[in-house]
């Protein structure tokens, strides 16, 4: 952006950008007698206690590969390190996620920029006026933000010409983090470190998008594309080299239905799968209104996609209640005896 085009930077920017969101640290507290606790009371309490008896069962089930899905803005919120613990410590064997979760996010603060607490009741005008986004009560810097584009153009910019998926793209991006990052343990990294592969179906749709819009700006007769495509079929390999699945899926949307699609596109390749066995959403989505991110998991199997011996619908703002999940998981250890799935290395690039 030029600086005639410019929003007219105040002098309040530093005041609203003093006090960084701290991101939880699932190892630093032991939540299990909270969730023996919750599993003797009623309503949400219950239904999270239930949530984590089904993700421990995922985790002790040796067939079974665990996919988290990531949607909305728990990672800015204080859940990034929670999310890179889980793949640290084999809880997590694929990533699907939002754009804005993998690069606006976690990139984003791999890179050394962080996201600030801040308030919903701010006037959202002087925000503005700062060159400051809000999401609820947490403020980006938006300088930051861009800075975080110009730098996917970059990697663009080094990369060899041709089609990649969003699979392979974030594994270079991963590969960059390794010399580059000014924050160690991101999810990127750490999900490249481990072989566990990260997929991003609505890639555009975040920093990534304007990184590679400025990509084939800059290099109109031989640049790199995404291939959503090739990478549904990716995704669904891996569904088909696993005996059992399993679901965390934090918000709904394109990540929540792309990974349980390829249940119907086995059948459609005519393979033969079975449902994902285990199943948990957590959303605050209202069921009333049809959509892909509210629709529960007993609706998802009159669809062929997801049993329902093994599910559990958490309808509970996600920051709230996926830490006491993760810290049960994580102090429970059966993640311990777990053999390393290492998904990554299944396709050649």
């Amino acid at each position: 952006m030029s600086k005639k085009n410019s929003p007219n930077i105040g002098h309040n920017k530093k005041s609203f950008l003093n006090k960084p969101v701290e991101h939880i640290d699932i190892k630093s507290f032991d939540a299990r007698k909270i969730i023996d606790s919750m599993e003797k009371m009623s309503f949400t309490s219950r239904d999270t206690a239930n949530a984590a008896k089904i993700f421990n069962e995922m985790i002790s089930d040796k067939d079974c590969s665990i996919f988290l899905t990531l949607a909305g803005s728990t990672s800015a919120g204080g859940c990034m390190n929670l999310y890179s613990d889980l793949i640290k410590y084999n809880m997590i064997d694929a990533v699907v996620a939002t754009g804005a979760s993998i690069i606006d996010m976690d990139f984003f603060e791999a890179l050394g920029f962080k996201h600030y607490q801040g308030s919903q009741f701010q006037d959202d005008t002087e925000l503005r006026n700062n060159y400051i986004d809000r999401i609820y009560d947490t403020y980006i810097d938006e300088e930051e933000l861009q800075a975080c584009d110009k730098t996917i153009c970059d990697i663009a910019n080094s990369l060899q010409p041709k089609v990649y998926t969003s699979r392979e793209f974030i594994k270079e991006i991963g590969k960059y983090l390794k010399t580059n990052a000014k924050k160690k343990n991101s999810l990127i990294e750490t999900a490249y470190d481990h072989n566990v592969p990260i997929f991003c179906p609505a890639f555009t749709d975040s920093s990534a998008g304007f990184g590679l819009v400025m990509h084939q700006e800059q290099n109109p007769k031989k640049h790199l594309t995404i291939d959503s495509i090739r990478e549904f079929r990716e995704l669904t390999e891996i569904k088909l080299q696993s005996k059992q699945s399993g679901l965390l899926m934090i918000g709904g949307g394109v990540p929540k239905n792309f990974v349980q699609d390829t249940v119907v596109c086995a059948e459609l390749l005519g393979k033969k799968v079975d449902m994902h066995k285990y199943a948990i959403q957590v959303t605050v989505a209202d069921t009333r209104d049809g959509a892909c991110s509210s629709s529960t998991l007993k609706e998802a199997s009159s669809w062929g996609k997801v049993d329902t011996t093994k599910e559990q619908m958490v309808f509970a703002e996600a920051t709230s209640v996926l830490p006491l999940i993760a810290s049960d998981a994580y102090h429970r250890g059966h993640w311990k005896k777990r053999n390393k799935k290492k998904f990554s290395k299944i396709f050649q690039n």
